[in-house]
């Protein structure tokens, strides 16, 4: 082969080095280059679903990070606004009723902490006892009336005493028109009951031979 050829083979070797030097492996480990859209995206994440406390999760970094979230979503001492008081869309708990803490010291027992509901629920039983065993002529009619005595109780405990533990189901004035307005309609009920009723009111009379006739 002539002169030409060799310099041909000469010239051919850099370019044939540099290509089978070492290359940047390109695939899956390969960082991605980080825009600002993507950051702002991460922070607002973070924002809303903020990870653990680590180690490096704490300084100034992780403070700055907050700030931007929270200057991102509006809120902030910059902006003159205040995070929302909405309730949340999925509730985890709930509120306890107006005057529902225990009715005694913490240091007392179980059944002293919740002395007016056992006390409603010992009156109701003794009714219900009185009724079912109808140990006497006007069983019936004295333990309905001893049922409906109980939740009047109940609506005078619940109206006099600041906290009534598990008697409290709804708001103080809910549960005295509750427990009130049952227990009269039951203790009515039962004085009106036939026959020999222990209170005459005509107009009840005059309303059921109307609807019975």
């Amino acid at each position: 082969m002539g002169p030409h050829a060799d310099r041909a083979d000469h010239a051919a070797k850099p370019a044939d080095a540099a290509d089978s030097g070492p290359r940047p492996e390109t695939g899956a480990d390969t960082p991605k280059p980080e825009t600002p859209d993507t950051a702002a995206a991460a922070v607002i994440a973070d924002a809303v679903h903020p990870r653990h406390a680590g180690p490096d999760d704490t300084g100034p970094d992780a403070e700055a990070a907050s700030a931007t979230a929270a200057d991102s979503q509006g809120v902030g001492p910059g902006t003159g606004r205040t995070p929302s008081r909405r309730p949340p869309s999925l509730t985890r708990d709930t509120a306890r009723p107006e005057g529902g803490g225990r009715a005694a010291p913490g240091a007392a027992s179980a059944p002293a902490r919740q002395w007016p509901l056992l006390t409603v629920l010992a009156l109701a039983g003794l009714g219900l006892v009185i009724v079912g065993s109808d140990a006497f002529a006007d069983a019936f009619r004295v333990g309905t009336i001893l049922i409906g005595v109980a939740l009047l109780t109940g609506a005078v405990m619940r109206r006099t005493l600041p906290s009534v533990g598990m008697l409290a189901v709804r708001s103080r004035f809910t549960d005295m028109v509750t427990y009130g307005l049952l227990g009269t309609l039951i203790v009515l009920l039962a004085l009106v009951t036939q026959p020999k009723p222990w209170l005459d009111v005509p107009f009840l009379e005059d309303a059921v031979h109307f609807t019975v006739r």
